[in-house]
């Protein structure tokens, strides 16, 4: 009876043992499991990552900085000039060819303008404003005085289109020179776009109003 009773007591202990080991094992396993559910190392990295923003494309998408600004103001009034230039065209131009020039620049030009508008709009930028005088903007690149929009609206026939090709030739040039450091200096994905846009559109414009001067 005394062996039995020993023998029956060790087997006992045994199994106590043994379900203590199978408890700490999966014990073990649920905190190694946990750790894949977004706690472990590489979780934390890529939510820091998130939360900095160099994981998250949108924010590369948004971003801009103050030359994108600056190319938005600054294109706008200079585009307005252009159309305002255009639109003199269509009773005054002699040539099919100046007035079919002229309409093209139209209807690349104001778009752009209205996108430019939304851009400045979203960032909380101030939109310059519209009939303002051109003496205003005299120190832009390209853009016309006063002296020669009066000039211009005086004129007509052969001399107007003369003086038109002219003055926009000097104005494309401006705005491609302005347009080409939106391309170096931007941030803006769709301002540098459009930016390399009218470096392309404008380029070729000023090849084929040279051609109609006839100094190319």
């Amino acid at each position: 009876m005394t062996i039995r009773t020993l023998t029956r007591r060790a087997a006992l202990a045994a199994v106590a043992v043994t379900g203590a080991l199978v408890l700490a094992a999966c014990g073990g396993d649920d905190g190694a499991s946990g750790g894949h559910t977004g706690h472990g190392p590489s979780a934390a990295a890529s939510a820091s990552a998130t939360a900095s923003g160099s994981a998250d494309p949108r924010a590369s998408a948004t971003a801009h900085n103050a030359q994108d600004v600056s190319f938005a103001q600054g294109m706008i009034p200079h585009h307005r000039q252009a159309l305002e230039m255009a639109k003199l065209a269509d009773g005054r131009a002699s040539s099919a060819r100046v007035k079919d020039l002229a309409s093209r620049i139209e209807k690349a030009q104001d778009p752009e303008i209205r996108t430019m508008t939304g851009w400045l709009t979203s960032w909380g930028e101030q939109v310059p404003m519209a009939g303002m005088d051109h003496s205003g903007h005299s120190g832009m690149s390209g853009m016309m005085s006063e002296a020669d929009m009066t000039a211009l609206e005086k004129a007509t026939g052969k001399d107007f289109d003369t003086r038109f090709l002219s003055m926009m030739v000097d104005h494309h040039e401006g705005a491609v020179e302005m347009a080409t450091t939106e391309k170096e200096k931007g941030q803006y994905g769709p301002a540098r776009t459009m930016a390399d846009a009218i470096v392309t559109a404008q380029n070729a414009e000023i090849e084929e109003m040279r051609r109609l001067l006839g100094t190319e």
